[in-house]
Formats: structure tokens, sequence, C-alpha cells
């Protein structure tokens, strides 16, 4: 299928397989780490996130590449990749008992009205890490067909030799015949532990080069790719001007891009959030509706937005349509706990059409 300036694979044994770090989030809810007395446990990791999603509310066929440490942690973590119907591709690493290697830990309570949540790590020994060129067969990993590829700027941040794996999957996964995908996801923190602005630059370029499909708000494009903002101000966190504003400045720099994408929120408090999305699909600006969400948990929702925007792509969906399916599901997302979704597709559908809150019976 060839659309949106994408050659898409029409059939292949995985519809989507992605490569990144699993994680398990701590979530105390609405109170802070300092003062907690128990939380739950959530399974994660943005590219984690996206083929979970794909797999559970849209029913495709997803996997993920990733590092698995044989300790309870990762047997708690796998089990959940098996019980969202996500086809595991492990490199195992053995716990020594002590120190690691780890699963990471992310902390994150949810805040509440004025109180924003807080998020911080434990990555310290963490097998993802530890992942380089060489250690998966991508051969034998897309030998049944793959249709899409996916990686994303968290993984990349994690040490010097995981920018290099995803270079070496996504040139694997073009080979294959592949789309490819890439989520700018700039984190600061993660970069200034290795190398800084200057590292994540160096290493994001590369990376971008060989990527079909962008997702990431002009913030991700000017700190990850050093690309120059324009003139134009936003009026609000909702104008999507300063986002299409930046087309040109992709376009000229990576002109394989054919796709990128974003959602915009206005934060008025932790629970409420003004919600919409944009895109830039092969040469044409799309805006999703403004909704007004009341948040129950913020953590996904932009993965949740990015798996919705692919699904509606792989099935062919029209540009608008499939900016629709993204802003409706990374919407949905942000009402259940945890970083994964509890949607169906049949919700998130009615959802983009315009549907309502009334009960269902």
């Amino acid at each position: 299928m060839i659309k949106y300036g994408l050659s898409i694979p029409d059939t292949g044994s995985l519809d989507f397989v992605s490569l990144g770090a699993l994680v398990h989030r701590l979530d105390p809810g609405i109170i802070p780490f300092r003062k907690a007395t128990e939380c739950r446990i959530h399974v994660s990791g943005g590219e984690f996130n996206c083929a979970a999603n794909l797999a559970d509310c849209f029913r495709l066929n997803t996997g993920i590449v990733t590092a698995m440490v044989d300790y309870p942690i990762g047997d708690l973590i796998a089990e959940r990749v098996k019980a969202m119907g996500v086809k595991p591709f492990y490199k195992r690493f053995k716990h020594n008992g002590v120190n690691g290697p780890n699963m990471a830990t992310v902390y994150s309570d949810q805040g509440f009205g004025v109180r924003a949540p807080v998020v911080f790590y434990n990555r310290s020994n963490e097998a993802g890490a530890q992942l380089k060129p060489g250690d998966f067969n991508w051969t034998e990993i897309f030998s049944g067909g793959v249709r899409w590829f996916h990686s994303g700027g968290i993984f990349a941040s994690l040490s010097e030799t995981t920018g290099e794996l995803i270079i070496e999957g996504m040139k694997a996964a073009k080979a294959a015949g592949a789309v490819t995908s890439f989520d700018l996801n700039f984190r600061q923190k993660l970069w200034d532990i290795w190398g800084g602005q200057a590292k994540a630059l160096s290493v994001m370029k590369r990376i971008v080069e060989h990527v079909d499909v962008l997702v990431g708000n002009e913030e991700d494009l000017q700190k990850g790719l050093g690309l120059k903002g324009p003139d134009v101000a936003a009026k609000s966190k909702l104008d999507p001007s300063v986002f299409f504003g930046m087309i040109d400045e992709v376009v000229r720099n990576y002109p394989k891009v054919k796709v990128v994408a974003t959602t915009l929120r206005e934060v008025h408090s932790t629970n409420r959030h003004s919600w919409s999305a944009v895109a830039w699909i092969d040469g044409k600006c799309f805006t999703a509706p403004t909704c007004e969400l009341d948040v129950y948990d913020r953590v996904g929702g932009g993965d949740g937005f990015a798996s919705g925007l692919f699904y509606g792509l792989l099935t062919g969906q029209e540009p608008e349509e499939a900016l629709k399916l993204g802003w409706a599901h990374g919407a949905l997302l942000t009402t259940f706990p945890g970083d994964t979704t509890m949607a169906t597709v049949d919700q998130v559908k009615a959802f983009a059409k315009g549907g309502s809150a009334r009960i269902q019976r």
C-alpha cells in the first residue's frame, strides 16, 4: 500500500515492532512519595507502550525488542508483556542478587489540582542501557515480514550504545521493507548523565536520517534535532502555528520524513486539560478537534496518541481520520490508571467521531 508518501507493506507476520527499554513505574496515586505507604506497579516504556496499545486495543500483531533480567521484577514485567499480547524478543541478563543488572524503576505520583505530578528515576545499572549492536538477529525477527518499526528518544538517551542499536534496527527494518517511526521524546535529565545537548543532537540526527514518521513537538524538534524555531509566536499551547512553522525546516534537513505529528495540551490543572493534536502528512497540515479532559493519570497519553495515529496509517485511513484516531485514543488513555491502554477500538472510533460520555447500555 502506497499512501501518505509511505510504502506500507500490506502483510507481515508482525504489523509493528518496537525497540526500547521496559521499565516498571511505582505509582502512589495522589500521595507524594515522601508520604506514601503503598504503590501500584505499572509496566511501561515509551516504545513498549505503543506496541501494547496496538496489540490490546487495536488488535494488531506486535513485538518488542528489549532487555529482560531473570529475577522477580523481570518476571513481573514479562507477565504484563504477555498479558498485553506483545511478542517479546529478549536479550536476557542474569541478576547477581545485589546490584543488578536491573529493570529500571520510574517513580511518579499523580499530583492533584494545583499540585503537578512529579517524575524521577532509578535507572542505575539498567539492563536496557547495556543493549548494543549485534545483540539481536534482525533477519530472524523480521523473517515473517514486518510492516512498521518504531523506537524513541528515551531509549536513545540511555547510553553510548542504545542509539547505535536503534540505527542498526532502522537499517534492518528498511531492508525488510518496513516503515520506520521515531518519537523524539527529548528528556534533558537523561542526556545530561553522559553527554548533554551536544551528544543528543549528534545521536538523534543520525537516527532521524532513517525515519519516515516522526513524533515530537516544537521543543523536541529544537532540542532533539537542533532545528530553528520560526519567528511566529504561539497564542496558546493549543496553537499549532509554531509546530507548522517548523515543518519546512524538518523537511529541508530530513527529506525522507513524510509524517510529523504531535499532541497539543493546555494544562489548566493536573486533572483538567484541553487536548488536541496536529500532523503534517505528505505535504498537508491537519488539526484534530479540541476537547476538555478530566485526567485520571496523564502518563502515557502521548504514546496513546502515537499508537492510535500509527493504527490509522497502517490501516489506510484518510490522514484526518488517522489523526483523530490518535487524538481520541490518547484522550481515552488519560482516563485509565497506568501507562498502557484499557480502551477498545470501538470506544476509540466512537470518540473520534464525536462520541460523548453518556452511559453505554
